[in-house]
């Protein structure tokens, strides 16, 4: 019984001594001995996107190129870290970045590392302070009569913080929004007369080319989006006198929506430049927001969708104002208390 006793004594001291060795050889690399290499200090960063409409992170699915700046507490640039590899399709992926102790401001983008990314900073990151940061809508993307799909574009921001005392990266979360939409307009005849896209004219209006290092978009003058592609096509439905119902198609890519703005929705006949549809895009759009998220703010809800179509119903090439079906929600126009 004794020696058992005294033998769980020695195995305790052992213990402790090496438990005391290792924690002194942990701390050793934290300026006890100036020989060894110091501690990492800086940030482990996850980049999560899940600001959409199913609430669900789609960041490892929708983003292939990563762009992120780091500024101090007042302001000044620090450095860019940047990854456009496979890396960011898995969940498991963060990036870490060492940093100095101190307070920063981390502003991230996804899609402008890209070959075809369709966006780029008005002047170079490292030369200028953070206030001064500008995204812009590359000029190669405004063109006419054919436009240009826009490469997706996500933009995150937040602080992190380094001590001191630090011995290891600390974890941040980045959490992402994105700023470009993808609309598509549907054309039909009530009657099921054949109708073609050729016959009209699409585009939106809007003042949305850029966007200042907080995402708020600076307005600059108006400018046209034109649809990337555009087509007909048939739902499958027949007529007794005309045979299958046929549709008019076209699609079109747009920067950030914002309730500041009044961007216009604009559908011509081409034989007689008539404006067949000419509406607030802003104010149908927000018609397909279900009571279920009634309480969600406007400019959430047009941040947090960005897949967006709407059908219109025409009589003669004229369009019948009575409904509209945007996304699965159909809007009766004439219930509406604003105007075109």
């Amino acid at each position: 019984m004794e020696i058992r006793s005294f033998s769980d004594s020695i195995k305790k001291t052992l213990a402790m001594t090496l438990f005391a060795g290792s924690a002194l050889s942990f701390s050793s690399c934290d300026r006890i001995h100036e020989d060894l290499q110091p501690c990492p200090q800086g940030v482990r960063l996850r980049f999560v996107y899940d600001y959409n409409m199913e609430f669900a992170n789609a960041f490892p699915s929708q983003v292939d190129c990563l762009t992120v700046l780091f500024y101090d507490n007042d302001g000044n640039y620090v450095t860019t870290q940047t990854n456009a590899t496979s890396d960011l399709a898995d969940e498991n992926w963060r990036m870490t970045v060492d940093l100095a102790p101190g307070t920063y401001n981390v502003l991230a983008y996804g899609g402008m590392e890209c070959e075809q990314s369709s966006f780029s900073f008005t002047s170079q990151p490292s030369s200028i302070r953070m206030d001064q940061l500008q995204v812009e809508l590359n000029s190669s993307s405004l063109t006419e009569p054919i436009g240009t799909y826009l490469h997706p574009l996500f933009y995150g921001r937040t602080e992190v913080s380094v001590e001191q005392s630090d011995l290891e990266y600390k974890d941040y979360t980045v959490y992402m929004m994105k700023d470009t939409n993808n609309l598509r307009i549907m054309l039909q005849q009530v009657d099921g007369t054949t109708i073609d896209e050729a016959d009209f004219g699409f585009k939106i209006v809007d003042d949305n080319t850029l966007m200042a290092w907080n995402n708020d978009v600076i307005k600059t003058q108006n400018v046209e989006y034109f649809p990337w592609t555009r087509g007909n096509a048939s739902p499958g439905e027949l007529t007794e006198d005309r045979g299958e119902t046929t549709v008019a198609w076209a699609e079109l890519s747009f920067p950030r929506l914002v309730i500041t703005n009044s961007p216009r929705l604009v559908v011509t006949r081409k034989e007689d430049g008539y404006k067949v549809i000419d509406i607030p895009l802003n104010n149908y759009l927000l018609l397909m927001k279900s009571e279920v998220y009634s309480e969600m703010p406007s400019q959430e809800f047009l941040d947090r969708e960005s897949r967006w179509k709407m059908l219109f119903f025409l009589r003669n090439g004229y369009w019948l104002q009575t409904q509209i079906e945007i996304n699965d929600w159909i809007v009766r126009i004439n219930n509406t208390e604003f105007g075109l």
